[in-house]
């Protein structure tokens, strides 16, 4: 945990290869993935670069991939995976080597050529496969539409108009279709005189209503249209989408109008048919039969070809990921060469961070590839002394520290070696997300939900998950922790599903088997006595008592500052171990020591008085300023903590355990023995808020002490308070001042403005961090609070889900049971198990990156990015 918690050592290189040995450098320090490297040709554009040709190659070859694994997906054919990351980089033996589909041990430019073959091949094969699938689909679609408009046509003649239809024009105007049919009756001279002429063809059936609209306007209404849909959708050549299409027949009786209706059947991409005279029938039976015939050996083709696609996409399948990954890593160290500079001829030099304990291991790959490439020429890989720019941030981290990591890293990167708030954040986030859930059956299916995920933690780790799987995938152990927590903080509160369990046996019992509302319930021992007390979390019977909801907002409202404080006061001790790492002395006297001084005097303190509001025995200090007859049964009781003194009887007969006889008319203060001062004068619980406020409002004023000198101590504490805020605001821009005045004590008259320029800008940022602090720890306490009101929200919807959907329907019928209990389940499940989780993870979050890290986290650091395969694969593979 040591290494989490600040991050890796970073050293800036220089290294030195040999230029035929470049490509195998890079080869094994991608495996490394220990050296970010830095563009050393900044002035360049991509296309000046020395290797843009290389990079370009690899583009294209990756177009080819991309065309090969769109195809398969149009068979439904799914890639095969290339296996694991890891394996697929220890395969490729050597320096960047790789085997192709093809066969044979073959690195950098000679693999490169070996793919650009192989890939134009497949690539060519499969274009043209294509545009003959096209050619022949768009042939096939042709002799369908037309079979189809032939049987249409015909059963259209057939039925309706026997004699409408023929292929000459002749003069008249077109009728209705009741005219049309009325004059089948006339003699022969007048029917030839009456014939029309007709267009057939096929258009799309969502372009039907448009289509005959238009015919309609364009021709003013005289022709006669009718349509039959085609039942089995026909195949687009181009898109292979099925569009469903109908068969058309415009009747019409003018040269003008033909031309119109020709060029709107162009325009709707209607494809047209010439038809044979329908009174022919053994024409057109004869044109129906060739079609047929044509139409079988046409899908038979049309098969051939498919299937001959069908084989070489599987084939590809087998193989395309693994060349996208070949692909993909020499591109990435081509892309890599062109940040090295070539100072000397045959030589070129790189430059980057390098994690320190992988510094031998970037060496000792240098030196390997130079080696088998047996050049005598030597390398160098050494140091650098490289104040600038600021070293990277990096850390080493784990399936478990992983998704925290990047929890934090989405706020904001951390400074290099600054104090890591991940490693707090993997504790503070889920026990603070289970103080807002908890609830034992609740928290139990969260806990069952992260153990699935990490049942099948490896098989999810291969596949390729979508982004939201991915993401619960990733915060597999956070969700798991999330709901141990929840569970823990359910057996605290002591609910399960807005019940009390007596896992224990109460401590607290009523006096009848059957209590009525408004019994008291008793003790089952003395007051302090270990047995009463519940063994673990709240005793059940708080669940049924009249005042639950004080107790429990008591309860979590306490717990919910007591964690806050503790947390945002870690957070500001952070702060001061930084500044003891980084060596900043004037920031840790001038800034963290009044940041603790102020913290410490007034929220330590309010969590002090919580525990000591705990501790304190009430019941005795209560009974100590109570007037009792020493004759009566209840003196000499347990409760009291000191020895019983008897009085004399005097006064009016009564008198305290401590021995003062009661006047009947005597106020707390004299009844009291503590003597702490104030009206209760310590025996009488305070309301700590009220004490809290006055510590400000009415300083030395404690009405109700808990302890001697307690209005004295918190003068103290408030006088504390009062000097470090001003101490924070200027002792920090004094000191850099006299600072300033030293080192440019014989500085020119023209360097006194930039001098005070500086100087405002530091008070300015001084004054916004001492008003961020002191009035972040009031707003952040209250913040904190959340931390009840979630609780509390989150335990009253159980209650008033199982109230209304259960406790009202189990004393109806069998019917009204089962339909309650599917509302409580349904309303269960939408709300608590899913909104009310999304809710408490969000508040929790906020808690984290607001309240506690901006007590010391700069967020500003520079992302480590190695040069890494394994990185750009698994990228790729997203």
């Amino acid at each position: 945990m040591s290494r989490w918690f600040r991050s890796e050592h970073m050293e800036y290189i220089s290294l030195i290869v040999n230029e035929d040995a470049a490509h195998d450098c890079l080869a094994d320090l991608g495996k490394l993935s220990a050296i970010q490297f830095t563009d050393l040709n900044p002035d360049l554009t991509p296309f000046q670069r020395r290797y843009v040709s290389y990079v370009r190659r690899c583009d294209e070859l990756e177009r080819k991939l991309r065309f090969f694994g769109n195809e398969c997906d149009n068979f439904g054919l799914k890639l095969d995976t290339a296996g694991d990351i890891d394996t697929f980089l220890e395969s490729s033996s050597g320096s960047g080597r790789a085997i192709t589909a093809g066969g044979g041990d073959k690195k950098g430019t000679q693999l490169l050529e070996s793919l650009e073959v192989e890939l134009d091949g497949y690539e060519s094969q499969l274009r043209e496969l294509n545009a003959y699938s096209e050619k022949l689909t768009r042939e096939y679609n042709e002799k369908v539409e037309l079979q189809e408009v032939l049987e249409k046509a015909r059963r259209f003649f057939m039925t309706d108009a026997p004699r409408l239809a023929v292929s000459e024009l002749s003069t008249g105007r077109p009728g209705s279709a009741e005219g049309l049919l009325a004059g089948a009756h006339d003699d022969e001279a007048r029917d030839m005189d009456m014939r029309f002429s007709s267009i057939t063809g096929v258009v799309s059936t969502e372009e039907k209503v448009r289509f005959e609209r238009m015919i309609f306007r364009a021709t003013r209404g005289n022709c006669y249209v009718r349509f039959a849909p085609i039942k089995q959708p026909i195949t687009d050549p181009e898109t292979g989408s099925l569009i469903e299409k109908c068969v058309f027949i415009v009747f019409f009786k003018s040269l003008s109008i033909e031309t119109k209706l020709k060029k709107i059947c162009d325009a709707f991409f209607a494809h047209r048919y010439s038809l044979p005279d329908m009174d022919d029938a053994p024409a057109v039976d004869r044109m129906l039969t060739e079609n047929a015939q044509e139409l079988v050996d046409s899908r038979t083709v049309l098969l051939k070809n498919q299937d001959t696609r069908f084989r070489l996409c599987q084939m590809l399948a087998q193989h395309t990921e693994r060349w996208t990954w070949i692909v993909l890593r020499e591109k990435a160290v081509y892309h890599t060469l062109n940040m090295f500079k070539a100072d000397v001829s045959g030589m070129l030099r790189g430059e980057g961070w390098v994690i320190s304990e992988h510094f031998e291991d970037v060496r000792m790959s240098v030196n390997r590839a130079h080696s088998d490439m047996d050049h005598s020429m030597p390398n160098y890989v050494d140091q650098v002394p490289k104040p600038w720019p600021t070293p990277p941030t990096h850390f080493t981290t784990n399936k478990f520290t992983y998704g925290y990591q990047e929890f934090v890293n989405t706020y904001g990167i951390p400074r290099y070696r600054e104090a890591n708030p991940a490693l707090f954040t993997a504790a503070t986030f889920p026990f603070l997300f289970g103080v807002m859930y908890g609830d034992i059956g609740h928290g139990l299916f969260l806990f069952s939900a992260g153990l699935y995920l990490l049942w099948n933690e490896e098989k999810n780790d291969k596949a390729k998950l979508d982004e939201m799987t991915a993401g619960m995938h990733t915060g597999r152990y956070m969700m798991a922790m999330m709901g141990f927590f929840a569970v823990y903080a359910g057996f605290v509160y002591n609910d399960c599903f807005s019940l009390g369990l007596n896992l224990f046996g109460s401590r607290w019992v009523f006096s009848s088997d059957a209590p009525e509302e408004g019994e008291v319930a008793e003790m089952t021992g003395q007051f302090g006595d270990g047995d009463t007390v519940y063994p673990f979390g709240l005793d059940p019977m708080w669940h049924v008592a009249q005042n639950e909801l004080l107790f429990f907002n008591s309860f979590k409202m306490k717990l919910s500052v007591i964690f806050g404080i503790f947390q945002m006061f870690a957070g500001t001790c952070l702060r001061g171990i930084n500044y003891i790492y980084f060596g900043k002395k004037l920031d840790f006297i001038c800034e963290f020591i009044p940041m603790v001084a102020f913290a410490s005097s007034l929220f330590v303190y309010m969590v002090i008085l919580i525990f000591m509001k705990w501790s304190i025995n009430w019941n005795s200090r209560m009974l100590s300023a109570t007037c009792l007859d020493p004759n009566d049964a209840g003196w000499g009781s347990a409760d009291y903590d000191g020895e019983w003194v008897a009085c004399n009887g005097g006064g009016d007969g009564t008198c305290t355990p401590w021995g003062y006889e009661c006047q009947g008319n005597d106020s707390l203060e004299d009844k009291c023995p503590l003597d702490f001062g104030g009206s209760g004068d310590g025996c009488q619980p305070p309301n700590l808020i009220t004490s809290l406020i006055n510590i400000a409002l009415s300083p030395g004023n404690v009405d109700e002490p808990m302890y001697y000198g307690q209005a004295q101590m918190q003068n103290f504490l408030l006088l504390i308070a009062g000097i470090s805020v001003p101490v924070l605001l200027l002792a920090k821009p004094y000191f850099l001042s006299k600072q300033m005045e030293a080192n440019h004590h014989s500085a020119h008259d023209d360097d006194e403005e930039e001098e005070d320029h500086g100087m405002g800008e530091i008070i300015i940022h001084q004054a916004i961090e001492t008003i961020e602090f002191v009035l972040g720890m009031v707003s952040n306490t209250a913040s904190y609070l959340r931390l009840w009101a979630l609780s509390l929200a989150h335990s009253e919807l159980a209650t008033v889900f199982w109230e209304k959907a259960m406790l009202s329907t189990l004393n109806m019928n069998w019917f009204a049971t089962f339909l309650g209990y599917g509302i409580f389940a349904g309303t269960t499940f939408g709300v608590l198990l899913m909104m009310d989780v999304l809710e408490c993870f969000l508040h929790a979050l906020r808690l984290h990156w607001v309240e506690f890290q901006n007590k010391f986290f700069s967020a500003d650091g520079i992302r480590f990015a190695p040069y890494s395969f394994k990185q750009i694969l698994k990228d790729a593979s997203a």
